[in-house]
Parts: C-alpha cells; structure tokens; sequence
C-alpha cells in the first residue's frame, strides 16, 4: 500500500513517474485565468490567519461545510476566525474521496511543511503552526506567489477598473507580471435593466460623457479596453450561461438601450439580441488587438434564492446547468470566421455531457494560422478535479490535438492554490505513463517529455504572448 501524498502520488507507472519528475515536476507556472485580488497583491499584505486566507471567500470549502451539517454562523456569518477553522477542521475527515480532501492536504504540505492530517485532533496544532508563519515576510502574498516558480498571473477585471493596483504592482518592480484580463459581463447584464443603467451612470462619471445610446455606450466601453490594453491586458474573460448569437437590426439594439435607460424590464428575446450584439463587438476589440478571448459557459448560479438575499452570489449556490451550446457557438464563430475577425478562442465547459460538443466545435475554426488557436480549456470550477481533468484530456486528444493544449489554470480567489497546476501535471503525465507501458504510444521519452512540457508550460508562453508586456 502507498502511503498519502507520496512523491508519485497520482502516477500510477514508472514511466509516469519519470515524466513527471524529469519533465514537468520543475516547469514555471503561467497562471493565464485566476481571481486573485490585485489590491491584495499590490498591498503585499500578509493574512492574520489560517481562516482568512483559506475560507475567506472559499465557496468549494463553504458547499462541504454546509453538506456536513455546519451551520452558516460559522460559514459566511459572525463566528470568530477560530470556530470557522474549527468546523472546517471537523469537515475535513468526512471530505474523503472530494478533491478537498487532496487539496486541503496539498496546501498543508506544499506551503507549510505539514504533513499531519486536518482533523478535530490537529486542528489547534495546525492553526497556530500556520498562523505562525503567516506572519513571516515569507508568507506574504507576493512571496506565496513567487515562490512557487509563477511567472504570470492574469487577474478577472471589470472594465471600469482603474487597474491602479495592476499599475503599482509594475512600478514596484515585482518579477511575477499580474496583468488584468478584461471581464465585461456586468456591461452587458440585460436581463436587470436597472443593474445595467447603474453600471452605465457609474461610466458616465469615469469618462465625463453622457451616454445615451448604444454607439456611445460601445465607444466608452471600447476606451476600457484599450485602457487594460495599455496596462498589459492580453485576455477577456466571459462567464456565461451559453453563447449568445441572435439576429438583430441596429434599431433594435437603440430600442433596447433606451428601454435599459429607463430601468424598463426587457423582454427575453430583447435580453438575448443586446447581449449577442455586445459579445460580437467584444471580439472584434480582442481581434483587433490581438488578445485571447474566453468564454466560460455551462454554469447555473444562485440557484437557492433565500440564501441569495442572505449571502449574496458566488457563495456556494451555483451548480452545472444544462444548456444547448452547440447552435449558438457555431453562429457566433462562423460570423466572426466569415468577416476574418475570429481571433485566439478558448472554450471552458461546465457540463461533462457537453465536452464533445466544445471539443469539436473548437476543431471546426482552426485555420492554421497559429498551432493550437481555438481551444477547448481545461476542465473548470465542479470538474478541475481528477475525473474531470481526466474527462477533458481524454476527450480532447480523441478530438483534437492535446498536444497544442495550454494547460492549466488555478481560477481561485486563494493564494494557495497553485498545488493545482501539480495535480494537473500529474494526472497528463499519469496519462501518458499508462498509454506508453500498455503500448499504446512509443517509448520515446524525450519526444513525450518535450509534449508534457509544451502542455504545461510552454504552449501557454508561446500562445499569450506574455513575453511582449515589459
């Protein structure tokens, strides 16, 4: 019996062994997708304690909290640090068998050089030991950073972001580059015209202009763009339900902007007309410039709407939704693809049931211009765990080349995730360990071990062109 969290934890050969250890085990991290708080970054701050950089904001721990009969006092609520890390420590042992379990003790181990169990038992002992080191100019969030071989880290912005912190992080000289990653889905939420007429008056009084139609409102929001393109932003990000892609007249975008103006709810094929207008115009911005365009879909949030009105969204209530994705993803690209304005693509799938359509559908607008330029992403949020990371990497190399993947991505708010980027290498290098000793791949190992590396490190630098933001 292997005992936990060995050195060839997850590689289940020797030939995956060496592939992980000769070839992917030291690689750099380029962390492309990621929430981390830039203020957080840009203060150096350290965190007072175990809780606060480990459940602050940790909806994964906070959905295994209330699964195991925790009440929310000691979740989102008043209770003290302590107590919260106290039930946290009593969830622990009963989250055998969810990927919690492996990255609570992943995190202990990588950060802290702990290597006993999070239990009721050790919870005290484990507290006081992190909240120790935490303390230490080591711990602080730059140094977590760098110290864990990360070369980039792309934060989720708003376009009304000043990006402020972004700019003092640069002029602070710090190695790892943070650049901010437009993420326009509050410019084009339509189906709450008065949040929307909010968010539009909140850009009036940032560019000094009176917006009062749609071309106006695209051009202000264009200048936010270009602001994150001069400020190092490479990427957009979108979470979505599903792609919008409807037909629609400019006259009708005026009427519904109008409407959106006067707080007037929108009718749902209006709803669905301005956001399939405002997601083509975004692309064609990141096409002109360059950039890589992501789209997150498949997710169905704050489903529990008691808990909503209590905590607010992204606290623990989203789950996987079912959409039809296929329709509207080929009518959006094939719009973009007609007019040569489709640039760098990559497809994030919520729903295991849609990995063959994301899969295939990515396959469908490569044009060989650049190796790799549609995407289908890295298995994200409910599936960036073994068996899907499994699911991803097997659908993609069934329809499409893995080789060209980017790999990972931490998408956490915690500054001690980056232990994911290990569990994703060691499940490829698994992968390619097994299919090498059933003989179903060569045994060329320097050829295999150049294709892990491309995977998880190179492909990414090659692909974002990070290298160009001084």
């Amino acid at each position: 019996m292997k005992s936990f969290l060995n050195e060839d934890f997850l590689l289940e050969t020797k030939t995956a062994q060496r592939l992980y250890h000769e070839f992917a085990e030291g690689l750099p991290i380029i962390d492309y997708h990621c929430h981390l708080p830039s203020d957080q970054i840009a203060d150096d701050i350290n965190f007072k304690n175990l809780t606060q950089i480990w459940l602050y904001g940790d909806h994964y721990k906070w959905r295994a909290m209330r699964a195991n009969g925790v009440n929310e006092a000691y979740i989102t609520g008043n209770k003290s640090d302590w107590e919260k890390f106290e039930q946290w420590a009593a969830t622990v042992p009963y989250t055998l068998r969810n990927p919690l379990y492996h990255w609570t003790h992943l995190e202990l181990r990588r950060y802290f050089d702990i290597h006993d169990l999070l239990s009721p038992a050790t919870a005290k002992k484990i507290y006081d030991e992190c909240n120790e080191k935490l303390q230490s100019p080591e711990y602080s969030v730059r140094n977590l950073i760098k110290n864990k071989n990360v070369e980039v880290v792309c934060t989720t912005d708003d376009p009304l972001d000043s990006l402020s912190h972004h700019q003092k992080i640069k002029a602070d000289g710090y190695k790892v580059k943070v650049l901010p990653a437009f993420r326009p889905d509050k410019a084009m939420e339509a189906e709450n015209s008065k949040n929307l007429n909010a968010y539009i008056t909140r850009l009036e009084g940032i560019t000094g202009n009176k917006i009062d139609g749609p071309d106006i409102y695209l051009d202000e929001l264009k200048k936010r763009h270009d602001h994150f393109s001069l400020n190092g932003g490479l990427l957009s990000d979108h979470g979505l339900n599903q792609l919008y892609a409807e037909n629609y007249t400019e006259q009708e975008i005026r009427l519904i902007f109008i409407k959106i103006r006067d707080e007037q709810s929108l009718l749902p094929d209006e709803v669905i007309k301005f956001k399939s207008a405002m997601l083509y115009h975004f692309a064609l911005w990141d096409n002109e410039k360059g950039w890589v365009q992501q789209y997150h879909l498949g997710a169905l949030r704050s489903n529990n709407s008691r808990a909503l009105e209590q905590s607010g969204p992204d606290t623990g209530y989203d789950s996987i939704g079912d959409f039809p994705q296929g329709i509207a993803l080929s009518k959006f690209f094939d719009r973009l693809e007609a007019e040569h304005k489709l640039t760098k693509t990559i497809l994030y799938n919520l729903n295991p049931a849609d990995n063959e359509v994301m899969a295939t559908m990515a396959g469908n607008f490569n044009d060989g211009s650049v190796a790799g330029k549609m995407q289908f992403g890295a298995a994200w949020w409910f599936l960036d765990q073994k068996d899907g990371m499994t699911k991803q990497l097997n659908t993609l190399s069934n329809m499409g080349l893995l080789s060209r993947m980017v790999g990972m991505l931490t998408d956490s708010r915690s500054f001690l995730s980056y232990p994911r980027h290990e569990y994703f290498r060691r499940i490829l290098c698994n992968l390619f360990g097994n299919d090498i000793e059933n003989g179903e791949l060569p045994g060329d190992m320097n050829w295999t071990g150049k294709i892990i590396q491309d995977i998880c490190y190179y492909n990414a630098k090659n692909y974002f062109g990070f290298d160009k933001v001084k």
